[in-house]
């Protein structure tokens, strides 16, 4: 019994790994997919383009503390009474954590008719210069 366990536990452990790094499209949203490689997401960095935005669902704390560069911060506690604010023409590129609170954000707006979004995953996986706020 405790060796199943102990394998249910893993395999769990597993599961969750895989769910929070991989990416996620909305429907009309594939175009972002050569932005999952975090090389690929250094150019769009170094080079925004105003139809794409990244997006932190992290805190604000958590954001101020260090975030990607040129992302902007929708906690994912807030984010849907600021739909105003965010366009459902453009790209987004949602991170958090590890990926899971990007994902419910991504579930909440697709049922508000967004279609332009990747689960980027967890801030863990950007490997350059991270931005901060200093208060």
């Amino acid at each position: 019994m405790k060796r199943f366990l102990s394998f249910c536990l893993f395999f769990s452990i597993i599961l969750l790994a895989i769910s929070c790094t991989s990416a996620y499209t909305s429907s009309d949203g594939d175009y972002l997919e050569k932005y999952y490689a975090p090389e690929t997401l250094l150019t769009l960095v170094e080079n925004p383009d105003s139809n794409i935005w990244i997006v932190d669902v992290r805190g604000e704390a958590a954001y101020n503390n260090r975030h990607i560069p040129t992302a902007k911060n929708y906690p994912s506690s807030t984010i849907m009474g600021q739909l105003d604010e965010i366009p459902k023409s453009i790209g987004l590129i949602f991170y958090c954590e590890t990926g899971g609170r990007a994902q419910m954000v991504i579930n909440n707006l697709e049922k508000e008719g967004y279609t332009k979004m990747l689960n980027w995953g967890g801030n863990s996986r950007w490997p350059y210069d991270f931005e901060t706020n200093d208060e």
